[in-house]
């Protein structure tokens, strides 16, 4: 669970620390005082939230920072794989700047930005005010079901297998387009490549031409210092070669007399081959090899040129030409048996076909027998939600086609009212209705996720009375077996908390500013009270309060 959030520079958050503890915690405070600033810092954290934009007005720099205790067991052996040393503990921090750069940590080493998520998505669960709409897309109704009936990895291997059978029909569709325009097209391929076959260009041939060239144009100033520079080192009588030959040959004569003599003349003579070596290297930089070096830099020219045509038709680089060639003989030849190759394709495309069949009945399969229990688990959930005639479906349809996700249409239908057939939520449910199915859901899904932390930013959107109380007893409920954080702006969910803590904002220094205070049990009943409603907090309002509070505390 979290144990500690620090943030600093986050839209109205100067600086700001927060000591968790487990059980229910909520948080309340006058709208805009920074409580959904505070769950998007933790969003932030664990990558799901966007980072742009959220820096204070005026800084440059922000961190986010969290500390979690009683990690997951996923958690524990993925750090054990990376090499950390957890005990039980972790520190997840991100620093982001103003500039967009950003930087997620761990136990403060770097660590990798979907590597933070992973580890986050295992930590956390958060449910945000406009995850509620996610129930009005189709696409998420079969992530929900596949999660309930643990069929994510099955679905993820069914999802591989048709990537590889879209990769085939395509790959069909293409070859048998360029069969039908094979007439036309190739003869444009073969005279493509035999205008790059007859120029044939090499790696590196263009540099070395160019550096070729380079030289050609500078042949006499090149000529004139090596030849002058042959002369002093070898060429002339007292050259630098010679020279050091008579001081070999004079101080060799001292070796009876002096030891070191013979060395220092093997040295001299050593010196004198490495001069020579270097008076035929320097000599041979202006040979040409007896051709013109006008006619070889009209050859250099002319060869060039041809290089430039086809870099202007086939690629930037000789690299890209040679590639675009490679890639030529082999479309070429596919159109030479583009007969067999379309036969072979579509005898494994057929094979590819049979094996995701099998797979996604085999998913289908698994997912109509979890979509019942599925069903009479959410309308239990919701009947205690005050939804007693809500009638849920978890509608499973057989796909015309292979699908990326099965075989199967998956969509939710809902009837709130008696009497009334199920139809798509987006047609009946309310913003209120919406929200007590969700948290039905996250009930439900909370107990296979393994999180230690589940977080609802203003699950109490369009409810309000007993509906909320019972909203508020489940999230009650949820804290017995992990850690529950609620923003909230009921007095019925607020009063349940095992820990209440109060966003308030003030100006300093010309600039908004959010503050946070874990409440004492006289400043929580008042908190709760203010929450009930009116300008002033009434003696009526102080004692509802505190009866609510006192009846949480026996849930």
């Amino acid at each position: 669970m979290i144990t500690s959030l620090y943030v600093k520079n986050v839209a109205v958050i100067k600086e700001l620390n927060i000591d968790f503890n487990s059980g229910l915690s909520v948080l309340t405070g006058e709208t805009g005082a920074g409580k959904s600033v505070i769950m998007d810092c933790i969003g932030i954290l664990i990558g799901t939230r966007p980072i742009k934009g959220k820096i204070r007005y005026g800084e440059q720099n922000a961190v986010v920072q969290a500390g979690f205790d009683n990690l997951p067991k996923q958690v524990v052996e993925i750090l054990d794989s990376l090499g950390y040393e957890s005990n039980g503990e972790v520190v997840l921090q991100r620093n982001f700047n103003i500039e967009g750069k950003n930087q997620a940590r761990l136990n403060g080493q770097p660590i990798t930005q979907s590597m933070a998520k992973e580890i986050g998505s295992l930590l956390i669960s958060i449910h945000g005010q406009n995850d509620n709409q996610r129930l009005l897309q189709k696409q998420e109704h079969y992530k929900i079901l596949d999660s309930f009936a643990d069929l994510d990895s099955l679905r993820n291997d069914y999802h591989s297998t048709y990537l590889e059978f879209k990769e085939l029909q395509e790959r069909l569709s293409v070859l048998k387009n360029q069969a039908r325009e094979k007439a036309r097209l190739y003869d444009v391929y073969m005279f493509q490549a035999k205008e790059i076959d007859e120029i044939n260009p090499k790696c590196g041939e263009e540099e070395a031409l160019i550096a070729e060239e380079k030289r050609l144009e500078n042949i006499e100033k090149i000529q004139k210092h090596s030849q002058f520079t042959y002369h002093l080192l070898k060429g002339a009588e007292r050259s630098a070669g010679a020279l050091i030959n008579k001081a070999s040959s004079s101080i060799s004569q001292l070796s009876s007399v002096i030891p070191e003599a013979a060395d220092i003349s093997e040295r001299l003579i050593q010196i004198e081959y490495d001069l020579m070596d270097i008076a035929e290297s320097v000599n041979s930089l202006g040979d040409y090899n007896g051709e013109n070096a006008d006619k070889k830099l009209d050859k250099i020219g002319s060869r060039l040129n041809s290089i430039a045509k086809l870099k202007r038709k086939y690629g930037n680089s000789i690299e890209e030409i040679i590639a675009f060639r490679e890639k030529l003989a082999i479309t070429l030849d596919e159109m030479d048996n583009s007969d067999e190759i379309i036969n072979n394709i579509e005898s494994k495309l057929n094979s590819v076909k049979d094996i995701l069949i099998c797979k996604g009945e085999e998913l289908r399969k698994l997912r109509i027998a979890s979509a019942k229990n599925l069903q009479n688990q959410i309308m239990n959930e919701l009947e205690y939600l005050e939804m007693p005639k809500v009638r849920f479906i978890v509608n499973i349809a057989s796909s015309d086609q292979p699908t990326p996700t099965g075989l199967d249409n998956i969509e939710f239908l809902i009837s709130t009212n008696s009497g009334q057939e199920p139809m798509q939520m987006v047609k009946i449910a309310s913003g209120g209705e919406l929200s007590r199915i969700m948290l039905a859901i996250q009930r439900i899904l909370l107990n296979k996720s393994g999180v230690t932390t589940a977080i609802f930013d203003e699950i109490d959107t369009g409810i309000s009375g007993k509906t909320s109380r019972k909203v508020g007893i489940k999230l009650k409920q949820i804290s017995k077996y992990i850690q529950v954080i609620c923003v909230t702006h009921s007095a019925q969910i607020a009063s349940l908390a095992d820990n209440h803590y109060l966003i308030s904002k003030c100006d300093v220094d010309g600039k908004t500013q959010t503050s946070t205070y874990l409440l004492d049990e006289a400043s929580k009943i008042n908190e709760v009270a203010r929450i009930l409603g009116g300008i002033n907090v009434t003696e009526n309002q102080i004692l509802a309060a505190t009866e609510m509070i006192e009846e949480g505390k026996l849930l």
